[in-house]
């Protein structure tokens, strides 16, 4: 009995199992679903309407060739319901709907969707997402979809990291200014972004990339999206120019172009900020020359030579004490002041009102390229004239390049040589070869002594004889050299008699007069 009942079970296990293995593949369900095949793609979602509102949404590569996106943001409103779609074009342009994802919870700031295909039914893998032409939009709700809570670019617009910022500087209305900054695309393309702060409430203000740099001007080549004033923000696509020529955001940072930001569509004339781009754009490097009065008191400033990427130059003058209404022409000459030569440079006239000329510099009277790097030791300098009908009148003047700290006013120049310790032999400046020659100095002008006399230091003094302890310094450098230059700028209250002589040598000496 025991034993029936043992095979009785045993053939109950037999069919049991027979049972069970005979179900086909086909039936078999996997409670797990499919599995990830380790492909991850994550994009960031930024903040739009609501600045707390972010985070990121995750592309999960399955092995069934469906696509599985999470969103996860931070700081959405509990109760909230969000609806999220994957958009066509970048977020910068819009565009219609591709793809409904399920509404992020409000409470957990999550949403998970799982899809292999558009809602039109094209199929779509992870492998095409990666390259989709896309973006994300994230709602407030199903009633403001118009609202919207972070947003972000995918695919082939994903920003990758580089950018280039511009500045953008007040001009019309103060205290409007800030930057142009270009984000690059996987693709190539860019995204532009204006970023002005104290623009007023309400406005729109039209912005375009025109050609040349600001100082030239030039036609518009790019038009931005307007920067709203409420936010002082512009987003715009850059992918090709107005005329649909291919530019990207390689193409931005060689572009000979600047930015203008207009007051309004009615008053494009009224520019509220300005900055050259691309090869245009400012280096930072510059030089600063004096410009000193003239023939007229009260005026004078500085001229400041900065380099451009492309190794060119914007030259501003700035002078105080100009009359209002007036128009100075300014010029860069050949050689030195006191020498005068011929103009190489004509720069924008100085506007009376402001003081200030601002020009773009490439090229020489004549065509020759002429760069920054050669402004730095060019034989030069420049004149800002009255008036165009009275060129005569210079109102300021002032040397550059290798003659920078040279005297612009008239120079004479004495050759001193020795002869033994008996006397110091002249030659130009009115003598040839004159033994211990008196002179005659002008108070305002500007002498200079070219010495080659070594062991009999040449010094100016306030009393005639040897030694260094009557040495007269006003307006005098270099005093006591041997070789090389002295140069005494005589001043207005320089005494009537004074003298040079060698330090070691009574002999060698003579007696200067000054006159007015």
């Amino acid at each position: 009995m025991k034993t029936l009942k043992n095979y009785f079970i045993i053939m109950l296990s037999v069919i049991f199992v027979s049972t069970s293995t005979s179900c086909s593949d086909d039936d078999y369900i996997d409670p797990q679903g499919p599995d990830t095949t380790g492909n991850i793609k994550v994009y960031t979602l930024n903040s739009v309407a609501v600045p707390s509102i972010s985070g990121t949404a995750t592309f999960i590569e399955l092995d069934d060739n469906s696509v599985t996106v999470e969103l996860d943001l931070q700081n959405t409103p509990v109760g909230g319901v969000h609806p999220a779609h994957i958009h066509v074009n970048t977020a910068a342009e819009g565009g219609a709907i591709a793809i409904s994802l399920n509404p992020v919870d409000g409470n957990t700031g999550e949403s998970s969707t799982n899809f292999n295909a558009q809602d039109d039914g094209t199929s779509i893998s992870f492998s095409e997402l990666l390259n989709f032409d896309g973006y994300i939009n994230v709602h407030f709700s199903a009633q403001e979809l118009g609202t919207i809570v972070a947003q972000g670019d995918i695919g082939q617009n994903e920003l990758t990291g580089t950018s280039k910022a511009y500045a953008l500087s007040e001009l019309a209305v103060a205290g409007i200014e800030g930057t142009a900054t270009f984000y690059e695309r996987n693709n190539g393309e860019a995204l532009g972004v204006l970023q002005l702060i104290n623009t007023p409430a309400g406005g729109l203000h039209p912005a375009h990339i025109h050609m040349n740099t600001a100082v030239e001007g030039g036609g518009i080549a790019f038009s931005f999206n307007p920067v709203d004033g409420d936010t002082g923000v512009s987003n715009t696509q850059v992918s090709q120019l107005d005329d649909e020529t291919p530019f990207g955001y390689d193409e931005v940072l060689d572009f000979n172009g600047y930015i203008n930001v207009h007051l309004s569509a009615e008053q494009l004339s009224t520019i509220v900020a300005q900055g050259d781009i691309g090869q245009n754009e400012l280096t930072g490097e510059t030089k600063t020359y004096d410009l000193e009065e003239k023939d007229v008191a009260g005026i004078n400033g500085i001229a400041k030579f900065a380099e451009r990427a492309n190794g060119t130059t914007l030259v501003t003058i700035e002078l105080v004490g100009t009359p209002a209404g007036g128009s100075h022409p300014a010029h860069i000459h050949e050689n030195d002041a006191a020498t005068g030569g011929p103009i190489i440079v004509g720069l924008n006239p100085v506007n009376g009102d402001t003081g200030i000329s601002r020009t773009q510099v490439s090229q020489l009277v004549g065509g020759a390229s002429v760069s920054y790097d050669d402004f730095l030791t060019i034989d030069a300098y420049i004149n800002v004239h009255l008036s165009a009908d009275n060129l005569a009148t210079i109102v300021a003047q002032g040397n550059i390049g290798s003659n920078e700290g040279t005297p612009t006013g008239t120079v004479v120049n004495y050759n001193v040589t020795n002869s033994g310790a008996s006397a110091y032999i002249f030659n130009d400046g009115g003598f040839t070869d004159a033994s211990n020659p008196n002179l005659t100095l002008q108070r305002g002008e500007t002498y200079t002594f070219t010495l080659n006399a070594p062991g009999h230091p040449f010094y100016i003094n306030s009393t005639q004889g040897t030694g260094t302890g009557n040495a007269y310094n006003n307006g005098v450098t270099n005093n006591g050299a041997v070789n090389g230059v002295i140069t005494f700028t005589v001043p207005e209250d320089a005494p009537n008699t004074l003298f040079y002589n060698c330090e070691f040598h009574g002999s060698m000496t003579g007696t200067i007069t000054i006159v007015d």
